[in-house]
């Protein structure tokens, strides 16, 4: 079953090293991976989507807790939560397709972020259904280069996953 980690550590040099390090010697898959400074600049926050059933989870999380850079972890499949992706898509847009790009960014809520004569580059945010229906609807227009964040999330609410205060 696939799973999203919210992870807080310390922002220091090494961290995701560690924490990607932990996963490689013990044989489990990061199927994506997002790290940025929180609100408190001195902690990170990661958003690490992974598989395994409950078993293997439990101990990523024992094992993720026992690092010390690592504040807390939660598995947000475990809650009420909310995901999304950003995509960057630059598709061929020339003179007789260019109309139908657009016409497939407005459907979506896609923006047009970048416009040379031969491309048009579309950004679009999202649940992953949504990013994979986009990609496959525009693959005929012909795709010249995508890059994508994979999931990031946080738990409904107004219970926030941070660092209790003290």
């Amino acid at each position: 079953m696939r799973h999203t980690l919210a992870i807080l550590v310390e922002n220091e040099a090494g961290v995701m090293t560690r924490v990607t390090g932990l996963f490689s010697a013990r044989g489990y898959n990061i199927e994506s991976l997002s790290v940025a400074p929180t609100l408190d600049e001195t902690i990170s926050r990661m958003t690490l989507v992974t598989r395994g059933d409950e078993r293997v989870i439990e101990q990523i999380n024992k094992q993720l807790n026992k690092l010390i850079p690592v504040i807390k972890t939660e598995d947000l499949s475990r809650t009420s939560h909310m995901e999304r992706e950003l995509v960057l898509v630059k598709v061929q847009a020339k003179h007789e397709t260019r109309a139908e790009v657009l016409r497939m960014a407005d459907v979506f809520r896609a923006s047009v972020v970048d416009v040379s004569e031969e491309s048009y580059t579309l950004e679009l945010t999202g649940k992953a259904g949504k990013i994979d229906a986009f990609l496959r609807m525009l693959t005929p227009l012909h795709i010249i280069e995508m890059t994508r964040t994979g999931p990031i999330g946080m738990r409904r609410g107004g219970k926030a996953f941070a660092v209790e205060e003290k």
